[in-house]
């Protein structure tokens, strides 16, 4: 169905992050870095890289054994779900709860009670609600 995780797919969410202020600008305020990866739960290696440097989103791409400090993954049918109808702060604390997204790097805990970082990374999965509005419609 999808090109989840595709290069195409990961540039337009580094496009979109950037161009949204509630991601960008307010992780700017926190001075964020992070190197991001995502994939799915039953492959040994993550799909694709986002690396983040103060706020704003450097690069993208397949993943290529970067050293990740936030590794997210889900199903397929997970991800595809949270695409259509993204993930809000409570629904993202159930699927992290019921093993449905797992973090398999980064402290999920601690972030989701910091609000200049819960925020942001709520918003960023609206984004990629867009992206499948704009890349496969």
């Amino acid at each position: 169905m999808s090109e989840l995780f595709s290069n195409k797919w990961i540039n337009e969410l580094k496009e979109l992050w950037n161009s949204t202020p509630e991601v960008s600008d307010k992780l700017a305020e926190i001075n964020f870095d992070s190197t991001i990866v995502c994939g799915f739960k039953d492959k040994d290696k993550p799909s694709c890289v986002f690396v983040v440097k103060n706020g704003k989103a450097i690069s993208a791409g397949l993943y290529n054994g970067e050293d990740a400090d936030w590794d997210m993954r889900a199903s397929q049918k997970d991800w595809d779900k949270w695409i259509e109808k993204p993930l809000t702060l409570t629904s993202m604390g159930v699927a992290v709860a019921m093993g449905k997204l797992k973090f398999v790097k980064g402290d999920f805990a601690a972030m989701i009670k910091n609000p200049s970082m819960a925020g942001p990374f709520v918003k960023s999965f609206s984004l990629m609600s867009e992206i499948s509005k704009r890349v496969y419609s």
